[in-house]
C-alpha cells in the first residue's frame, strides 16, 4: 500500500457481480447510493468513530464482529494481501484465533 495520509470514516464491503470487495469512504450515506447506484448489494458499511488509514481500517474489521462470515475476512484477507502487506500477520494471528473458537 502507498505510504499516504488519508484517512476514513466509513468503511466495510459490498459484493458486485458476485465478488466481495472492502470498501473505505468519509460519507456513509453517499457511499451507500454510490453502491447501490452501481448494482451492488450485500452493502455491509459502518462509522468508524474517528478517522483511519486503510491498514488501521482493516485491522478494526478482521475484529469487528459485523465482519466475521467467510466472504467478509476474505476480502479483508486479499486486499492486504495485495495492498498492506506490514498488517497480514496481525490479520492471519487474529484469523487463526477466531478459526480456533470454532473448532473448539
Amino acid at each position: 500500500m502507498a505510504q499516504t495520509a488519508k484517512t476514513f470514516s466509513v468503511a466495510g464491503t459490498s459484493k458486485l457481480n458476485g465478488i466481495t470487495k472492502i470498501r473505505f469512504a468519509n460519507d456513509f450515506v453517499s457511499r451507500v447510493k454510490i453502491l447501490a447506484k452501481n448494482k451492488h448489494d450485500e452493502i455491509n458499511l459502518i462509522e468508524l468513530g474517528g478517522e483511519f488509514t486503510k491498514a488501521e481500517v482493516c485491522q478494526i474489521l478482521v475484529s469487528h464482529p459485523q465482519f466475521q462470515g467467510e466472504e467478509a475476512q476474505g476480502a479483508i484477507h486479499e486486499y492486504v494481501v495485495r495492498n498492506a502487506p506490514q498488517v497480514m500477520k496481525e490479520i492471519e494471528a487474529k484469523m487463526a484465533e477466531v478459526e480456533d473458537k470454532v473448532t473448539a
